[in-house]
């Protein structure tokens, strides 16, 4: 399908919506239990919570117990790749608790079911009339610290103690979140990078979102943070004007969907496979920029639905942020 083609397409459909008024960011789909992930949807090296309590559960403390909090970081996949996406601002966010009355640690975080690319961007195959999204993310908690793991390349700090009571809220709290907010969304989308003019179109879903909520409650809670601990988090970030709802994904691809729309899309997922053989690999970047910087176009899949992004410089970008471990709601709605 040519250039052409597709513009006059994608003309139409930002027409039909333009009426539509949307509340920015757009706020996370709710949903009222986990559905089945798709057989297809494997990890490959970083199974899900191996050693978390079964089905999602967090023991409970005493009411009078005090636990140390602690915020964990360590480089995404540092397990694999040590240090080195660290260096370039890809941080995993966890929090540690260790029990005063008992002795015990523990860990908590969020993260993707089926690996980070997977929740990024859709399997296209051959004989699939539909993307397959891999894209679920979940609450793990296990017993205990990986020393090691956290302060080899990453951070271990205390940050708070809280009670036995407050820590029993905060459980509930994250078992109610993760059985609600279930899928994985990697980006956060801007309209800029100048700090008196930003206009957030998307929040991401992420580690570091679950660590900020949860780090929130509890500052609601009335939990007392240490000041000598700036709390920095990881954001990968699209930079684009006003994004345009496209369709959801029955009206795209079920019965009198609407076909050439579905080819767009496959096509432009089709560069973000995995496992590319390494010519295939460079071409898909040449395309992936003709797409993203002279096209300036992505598109985003965002509850259950596909927006297009037209995207400006500096298109896409990794920073490392500060963001307070509690926000009072007056300075929430500035």
């Amino acid at each position: 399908m040519s250039i052409l083609v597709v513009s006059a397409l994608l003309a139409l459909v930002t027409s039909q919506a333009a009426s539509v008024q949307w509340n920015w960011p757009v706020p996370q789909r709710k949903y009222d239990g986990r559905p089945p992930s798709d057989p297809y949807c494997k990890a490959g090296f970083q199974a899900f919570c191996p050693s978390g309590y079964p089905n999602g559960t967090i023991p409970r403390m005493d009411d009078d117990d005090t636990l140390e909090v602690f915020v964990l970081k360590a480089p995404v996949f540092e397990s694999k790749f040590g240090d080195l996406l660290g260096k370039i601002d890809l941080i995993h966010d966890a929090i540690g608790f260790k029990s005063l009355k008992t002795g015990l640690n523990y860990t908590t975080e969020w993260y993707e079911l089926f690996e980070l690319f997977n929740c990024t961007f859709p399997h296209i195959l051959e004989n699939q009339t539909t993307p397959i999204w891999c894209n679920q993310g979940a609450a793990c908690f296990y017993a205990g610290i990986n020393d090691i793991h956290w302060t080899q390349n990453g951070t271990l700090k205390k940050v708070a103690e809280i009670t036995g009571k407050q820590f029993n809220m905060l459980a509930d709290y994250i078992i109610s979140d993760n059985n609600t907010g279930i899928y994985y969304e990697t980006w956060r989308v801007r309209n800029s990078t100048d700090s008196s003019s930003i206009i957030q179109w998307f929040d991401p879903y992420d580690c570091t979102n679950y660590a900020i909520r949860a780090f929130q409650f509890l500052g609601e809670l009335g939990v007392k943070y240490t000041s000598d601990y700036t709390s920095n988090y990881s954001m990968l970030t699209l930079y684009c004007d006003m994004p345009t709802y496209l369709a959801n994904e029955t009206q795209i691809y079920g019965p009198g969907g609407d076909k050439e729309l579905a080819q767009t899309l496959d096509t432009f997922y089709s560069y973000f496979q995995a496992h590319q053989p390494v010519l295939h690999f460079v071409e898909s970047l040449l395309h992936i920029y003709q797409y993203v910087v002279l096209e300036k176009e992505f598109f985003l899949y965002y509850n259950e639905a596909y927006w297009r992004l037209p995207m400006k410089a500096p298109y896409i970008k990794a920073t490392y942020e500060y963001v307070p471990f509690y926000t009072p709601p007056s300075r929430r709605e500035e």
